[in-house]
């Protein structure tokens, strides 16, 4: 850590801390010189690209840099960290991804000497299992320390909810949706004064009508063996039982239309069986030649494109639910389960729909609704989806929260040990 006479900060539009002209010359810091923050995300692995942790912690960290601050990640390693070096950020390889208490424990003296070596001055910690190491790490060098809630996590007995509840010891909690600053507030007893709402963020650059060509499109679709000129309905999300494909297919099913094509566009990662579950629950209800799964799509933005309508039908609630708002950055209808993130997301009957959790009846009147749009009124409900993302959902704007939250912390002075 710096010494106390120091003033650490993160560049951000209107200047460096609460002083623009900090770093003009030596007098200009009022005790000390100025030095720009380091901070250290730590979370389990860097592996998967579509995932939203992995994903956040490397757009945080080119905001650090951009910034001018110093961006360091501590992780068990994966795909993504090349992109971290894309973004000139330092990547250290620890066993962060385990839970064996023996493992955690020597994280902590690991992450401690990590600290010291890089002169951290902002632990954020993203996931439990590394967070309880960085907690005691941070409290051991006097590093300040954040968290980020991502999910709701199990709370089904006491001992889970004393694991979760590392990530609520931060001196300030991200949550990224207000659902979650609820679930926080609620199960954890945390004050509202603690924690910063930051919605997960579209990144506008690959996610724009203007940037997605029609090759792209056309090269998908013909991959996908889709029939030209037939509206596309898509439900984009891994396969696993709560994202409710399965309240999804019941919903076609009882639309009773030939003359439309639906995709479930997800990897099984592994769960075999219960794709095996969906293939036979398409069969049954006849849509052979309506409905297909697509195990892996590389072009999210040209899959959005193709769509008419995109359909988020978690059964259970989203955190945030990164579909909905990347679907609308690029103009599309969507309809969305009526609970968790997607009803900070979603202008109902502007942008799209709100449907109750698991009734299929009322999702198929709602993407039936949505494809009889005529083309004015579905240039005007994307105009508005547009406009709703790229004012509260961008990346740039998370980016800039997350960085003022930083700046927050390092104006609280040491981090006690306590």
């Amino acid at each position: 850590m710096t010494e106390d006479t120091e003033h650490n900060t993160i560049e951000t539009e209107g200047g460096r801390g609460d002083d623009p002209a900090s770093d003009s010359s030596p007098d200009s810091a009022p005790a000390g010189k100025t030095r720009l923050a380091t901070v250290l995300q730590v979370l389990p692995a860097m592996e998967t690209s579509g995932g939203g942790v992995e994903r956040g912690t490397v757009e945080i960290a080119q905001a650090i840099t951009e910034a001018g601050g110093c961006a360091v990640v501590a992780s068990s390693g994966g795909r993504l960290t090349h992109e971290l070096k894309r973004v000139h950020a330092e990547h250290i390889d620890l066993p962060l991804a385990s839970k064996n208490p023996f493992i955690m424990y020597g994280n902590i003296a690991r992450l401690a000497h990590i600290i010291k070596e890089y002169d951290v001055d902002i632990v954020h910690a993203r996931s439990r299992a590394p967070a309880w190491s960085a907690y005691f790490a941070a409290r051991r060098t006097g590093a300040h320390f954040v968290t980020t809630f991502h999910g709701t996590y199990g709370i089904g007995n006491p001992l889970k909810r004393r694991y979760n509840a590392v990530m609520t010891k931060g001196e300030r909690v991200i949550a990224i949706s207000g659902f979650i600053a609820g679930h926080i507030r609620q199960h954890y007893g945390v004050p509202s004064s603690k924690i910063r709402i930051i919605h997960r963020g579209v990144d506008l650059n690959r996610f724009s009508p203007k940037k997605v060509t029609a090759e792209r499109v056309i090269k998908l679709a013909n991959e996908w063996r889709l029939t030209e000129g037939l509206p596309i309905v898509m439900l984009p999300g891994r396969l696993t039982r709560w994202k409710g494909h399965a309240v999804f297919i019941k919903a076609i099913a009882a639309i009773k239309r030939r003359d439309i094509r639906c995709l479930i566009v997800g990897s099984d990662q592994g769960r075999t069986e219960y794709r095996r579950e969906l293939e036979a629950l398409i069969e049954e209800h006849n849509l052979g030649e309506v409905m297909r799964l697509v195990d892996y799509c590389d072009d999210m933005p040209a899959a959005y494109m193709l769509s008419d309508v995109v359909v988020s039908a978690s059964t259970d609630p989203e955190a945030f639910g990164r579909v909905l708002a990347e679907a609308q950055a690029l103009g599309r209808l969507v309809v969305g389960s009526d609970h968790g993130g997607a009803r900070e997301q979603i202008i109902e009957n502007e942008t799209g729909w709100l449907t109750p959790p698991g009734d299929s009846a009322t999702l198929a009147e709602a993407i039936e609704r949505a494809l009889a749009y005529d083309t004015s009124a579905r240039n005007r409900a994307a105009a508005r989806a547009i406009v709703n993302i790229r004012t509260h959902f961008s990346k740039q704007t998370m980016c800039t929260k997350t960085l003022d939250v930083y700046n927050e912390v390092l104006q609280l002075g040491s981090q006690p040990g306590t």
